[in-house]
């Protein structure tokens, strides 16, 4: 297993790095979370530059990239809290079809998002915020040669302005109640109810998506609803949950800047704060953290790639240690900055907001280390 970025990778973060630079200033964040503005202009930037079509198989009509190249790009979103669809497209509801749609169904919507034309999320959470499948309550009941979908899913990001939902539900049927009998289906937002909800992070929007009676024909079924399609969600879902890994990543490590850069500039007793002891105890401890949820978000990233018998373990160990991180850097981002640190003009809290959020999503560290126990069998 390659361990080092290759010329190309630093290359595409080089490339990523400056346009991030030049369209997506903290400006446009606030704009986003004070105004409720759209970055249209940021996604047609990206759709241009081919950035979701970055893991989109060529055959689809994408670049054939891996998760390892993903991940260099999500890490710089992350590190300018870019505001879009990009993540929930390329990250949510791209994987889900990739893992279990047929090649027909993937040429039609991972065609799609490759050439900017649609965008999606993926409604698997619910209440309970269980990641596992085969927990979930929603339900899909046969219809002719399609499925009735109910229920209501929980913290969905960019449902309000996506294009195609996938939605993962049970399989009611006549064995065990259609426990464990897992299908996923990509539904039009306008076919569902999408609720806002008041987000801790309002650089992005999360909603809850109530499904009563919609109904979904088969050319929208990905796959046969049974144990196979519950391992494709799981596979899509380590996805999903490595990406928020390294976007927590890219912001808590401009968490670690920012805040070093005032340590250096604000003084106490004449000198400035950062020659501190207790400071540089602060900062060696939120580097560690830092470093430890970096090093295993990209172990994370090349398992999947790579396909390798540890990417689930992998998967949770990294979204443990991102969630540490996010906690710690949080915690002491604002400490260092003291009384501005809670300011509203200061832009230490949308990063924070980012983090904290991202903790959540996909599981947070607490699952994911009981996921990691039960991975290894203790």
């Amino acid at each position: 297993m390659h361990l080092e970025f290759t010329a190309e990778q630093d290359e595409l973060r080089d490339g990523v790095r400056a346009m991030l630079a030049r369209e997506c200033p903290i400006a446009l964040v606030r704009e986003v979370v004070e105004k409720g503005a759209q970055p249209d202009a940021l996604w047609a930037q990206m759709v241009e530059l081919g950035w979701p079509a970055l893991t989109v198989p060529e055959q689809a009509g994408g670049l054939g990239m891996g998760e390892v190249e993903l991940a260099v790009v999500v890490e710089e979103l992350g590190r300018v809290l870019a505001p879009g669809p990009f993540v929930p497209t390329v990250t949510q509801f791209a994987p889900v079809v990739a893992e279990a749609g047929s090649p027909e169904q993937q040429a039609r919507f991972l065609g799609a998002v490759a050439a900017g034309e649609i965008t999606g999320t993926l409604a698997l959470v619910e209440e309970n915020g269980s990641i596992d499948a085969t927990r979930i309550s929603s339900t899909a009941s046969p219809d002719g040669d399609g499925y009735v979908l109910d229920g209501t899913k929980a913290a969905v990001l960019e449902a309000a302005t996506a294009d195609e939902i996938a939605v993962v539900a049970r399989h009611r049927g006549t064995d065990d109640d259609g426990r464990g009998v897992v299908g996923a289906f990509v539904v039009p937002r306008g076919d569902v109810r999408v609720d806002p909800v008041d987000a801790l992070d309002a650089s992005r929007s999360l909603a809850r998506v109530k499904l009563d009676g919609v109904r979904v024909g088969a050319d929208r079924v990905l796959g046969e609803p049974g144990p196979a399609t519950a391992a494709a969600v799981g596979r899509a879902v380590e996805v999903a949950a490595t990406a928020l890994a390294v976007e927590t990543v890219g912001a808590a490590q401009e968490i670690f800047d920012i805040s070093v850069a005032y340590a250096k500039q604000r003084e106490q007793f004449g000198v400035p704060i950062g020659s501190f002891q207790a400071i540089k105890h602060k900062f060696a401890d939120m580097l560690v953290a830092l470093e430890r949820a970096r090093a295993t978000s990209y172990f994370a990233a090349l398992t999947i790639a790579e396909d390798d018998d540890r990417r689930s373990l992998a998967a949770s160990i990294a979204k443990a240690a991102a969630g540490d991180c996010a906690a710690l850097l949080a915690k002491e981002g604002i400490q260092i900055h003291g009384g501005i640190g809670y300011t509203w003009e200061h832009d230490m809290h949308l990063y924070v907001r980012r983090v904290k959020s991202n903790a959540l999503l996909f599981g947070d560290a607490r699952q994911h280390r009981a996921r990691v126990a039960d991975l290894i069998g203790l």
